[in-house]
């Protein structure tokens, strides 16, 4: 179908858990109190966000600071294993590794999991096509999504969602316009975020 207006998609990983992540840290309730302040002037039309309580409180916490904001729970923006490559599918340098960290899913993740990364393609991608104005969404998230989703943008291979990462609370943002690749506008931006609170979520970060 054509599409008839511009979506914006924003892509924000959740704040910073707690080490059992049933809840956010203070550092992640104030990572996601900023982040919803940076989103202000936005004309957001929508905020979605996953199952778990770590996306559910930053999505609050977002919205708190906007006007007339609604989050709405959606399963297809949960922590999910989007896709399983196969030995052939990756880089011989680095294949060890990444089937080394994947090793642990189950069989049910395994399956469940692509459907839904297809299910969020089908949701969240792609220009408006049943209006005429442009549309700004938010999706409170996870890591492993938003990998996914700038992969698909990029038109990279599916694998290739290994390999990028985010921080709590940082902003992406893609541009899907009728009739035009996807553009990635920003990536990881924590411009909203004092130092202190930079890339948490990381096993190590760089000194920027």
């Amino acid at each position: 179908m054509t599409g008839t207006a511009t979506r914006y998609l924003y892509l924000a990983r959740h704040g910073e858990a707690s080490p059992d992540e049933s809840t956010l840290t203070d550092a992640g309730r104030r990572q996601a109190t900023l982040l919803g302040r940076r989103l202000r002037d936005v004309p957001l039309t929508a905020v979605h966000h996953g199952p778990l309580p770590r996306a559910q409180e930053t999505a609050r916490l977002v919205a708190d600071e906007l006007e007339g904001a609604s989050p709405r729970v959606s399963e297809s923006a949960g922590d999910y294993v989007p896709h399983m490559p196969e030995r052939a599918e990756l880089p011989a340098e680095s294949a060890d590794h990444y089937l080394g960290f994947l090793a642990g899913a189950t069989d049910e993740e395994r399956r469940h999991g692509p459907e839904l990364a297809r299910q969020a393609l089908r949701r969240f991608t792609g220009a408006v096509t049943d209006g005429a104005e442009d549309r700004h969404e938010l999706v409170v998230t996870h890591n492993f999504l938003i990998a996914w989703l700038v992969r698909d943008a990029m038109h990279a291979p599916k694998w290739r969602w290994l390999g990028l990462d985010h921080g709590n609370a940082a902003l992406t943002v893609i541009r899907y316009a009728p009739g035009r690749a996807a553009s990635v506008l920003l990536s990881n931006d924590m411009r909203h975020l004092p130092a202190e609170l930079r890339w948490t979520g990381f096993s190590s970060a760089p000194h920027v």
